[in-house]
């Protein structure tokens, strides 16, 4: 599944998934554009030490000009915006409790950053895809939260509910221009946000989320990596609108 000439684009970069998803693109070959608020100097590093090519773009995805510059400089660079995947995210930063316990400004920063920010980057790379003429592939980041539904977490399980209507809806709207949109949807990673958002609950939620699982043993981040490498390659050239649970077997679709 060689991605050798492809440009992607991976946003929530700095640390965690979406370091791990530019590592393992670069490795197959792809130019990466690495994007967050955070510095991504340390993922840049990472990928030139295996060979590949990258960029670091500081972005805030609730704001649209902010979006607009980071597809600016991608195309200044690489000449063409291949793959999108849109995995900034807020997640440990949120405080969770009960539903009417959270506060109205958390909630609406979850949206700002996991809903608005995914139409937000959707607008500005999705022209230059469709300029190009040879189609694309954007990859969305939801959750099994979505789908199984979370507890103290109502924020951020429905705005990863919303990332899945975007997906099917950009899906049947972008075919046209043979850009594919495909969202994964993972359970917990272990990552830095994982064990911000459980915090001191992190063990027990470590091993209630396993034993749900056929497969009973906690994600890490090189889970993931395989799935996103298929769908950013031409493997997937006839898959749109799908939902790919990558969640050891909880939920079966």
């Amino acid at each position: 599944m060689s991605l050798n000439g492809k440009v992607a684009i991976i946003t929530g970069a700095a640390r965690g998934l979406g370091q791990d998803y530019a590592i393992a693109l670069a490795g197959e070959g792809a130019s990466v554009v690495v994007a967050d608020k955070r510095d991504c100097a340390e993922t840049v590093g990472l990928v030139e030490k295996a060979g590949g090519k990258a960029l670091a773009v500081e972005l805030d995805v609730a704001d649209a000009a902010s979006t607009g510059a980071m597809a600016e400089s991608a195309v200044e660079a690489f000449g063409r915006i291949d793959v999108l995947i849109n995995n900034a995210a807020l997640y440990g930063a949120l405080a969770g409790g009960r539903f009417d316990d959270i506060p109205e400004d958390e909630w609406d920063a979850c949206m700002a950053v996991n809903v608005k920010g995914i139409w937000n980057c959707c607008k500005a790379v999705v022209p230059v895809m469709r300029e190009a003429g040879d189609g694309g592939s954007i990859i969305n980041i939801s959750s099994l939260a979505a789908v199984y539904g979370m507890a103290y977490g109502l924020h951020y399980a429905v705005s990863k509910a919303a990332v899945i209507g975007i997906t099917r809806s950009l899906a049947r709207e972008l075919g046209r221009d043979w850009i594919r949109v495909n969202t994964i949807a993972p359970s917990a990673v272990m990552t830095a946000g994982t064990e911000e958002f459980f915090a001191d609950k992190l063990d027990k939620a470590k091993q209630v989320i396993a034993q749900s699982q056929s497969l009973q043993k906690n994600l890490e981040t090189e889970d993931l990596t395989g799935t996103v490498i298929y769908l950013a390659s031409d493997a997937s050239r006839f898959v749109t609108g799908q939902t790919i649970m990558v969640d050891g077997g909880t939920v079966m679709l």
